[in-house]
């Protein structure tokens, strides 16, 4: 199983999207699965590439916002001999997204349809200027499978614009780990 399934973590200020408004969520599932029949979960692990691009705090804050979430759902977390494997990984684009803006000066002419006396459009002259800015997408991916059969039984995806102000971490974490768990088949108690 281990070998079929991997971690990839990308640029650190993928968790840390910008608000949940922002915030698009999907998720696929196996239909054929009865999720009431899981009782305990573990995390697959890091890659070795993530301690080089995501901080020790970022990805204790993750887990715990992930644990949390499966915790309300009913899951126990344990350290090996789960019955389903949780893995996480992130994805980051750069877009780049440009604005125009047009500033027209027309002139007035005499006549109807340019003949006698009224009032129409003339000739004129506009200025159009187009603003480029840089800014990356982050794809924030949670994968669950089944441990027995080693196979993929929900996907949960969450994917918005970057804000790597530090000071947000604490409180975006959560929020887009709530958010993309909103849509896994098991219902977080009181919902």
């Amino acid at each position: 199983m281990k070998k079929n399934v991997f971690l990839t973590i990308g640029v650190a200020g993928l968790i840390l999207l910008n608000s949940c408004s922002s915030l698009k969520v999907y998720s696929d599932v196996d239909s054929t699965v009865d999720f009431t029949k899981y009782k305990t979960l573990e995390y697959y692990g890091w890659s070795e590439e993530s301690d080089k691009l995501l901080s020790t705090l970022d990805k204790d804050r993750l887990e715990t916002a992930f644990g949390e979430e499966f915790k309300k759902r009913g899951f126990e977390i344990v350290e090996s001999g789960g019955d389903m494997i949780v893995t996480l990984f992130i994805v980051v684009e750069q877009k780049t997204s440009a604005t125009a803006t047009t500033t027209s000066m027309g002139g007035y002419y005499g006549g109807y349809y340019g003949y006698g006396p009224g009032y129409g459009w003339g000739g004129g002259h506009s200025t159009t200027s187009i603003q480029e800015y840089d800014y990356n997408v982050g794809t924030l991916v949670c994968d669950v499978f089944d441990k027995k059969d080693e196979k993929l039984i929900w996907e949960g995806i969450g994917t918005g614009e970057i804000n790597e102000n530090p000071k947000n971490r604490d409180k975006n974490i959560p929020k887009t780990v709530q958010a993309i768990m909103s849509k896994f088949p098991v219902p977080s108690v009181g919902q």
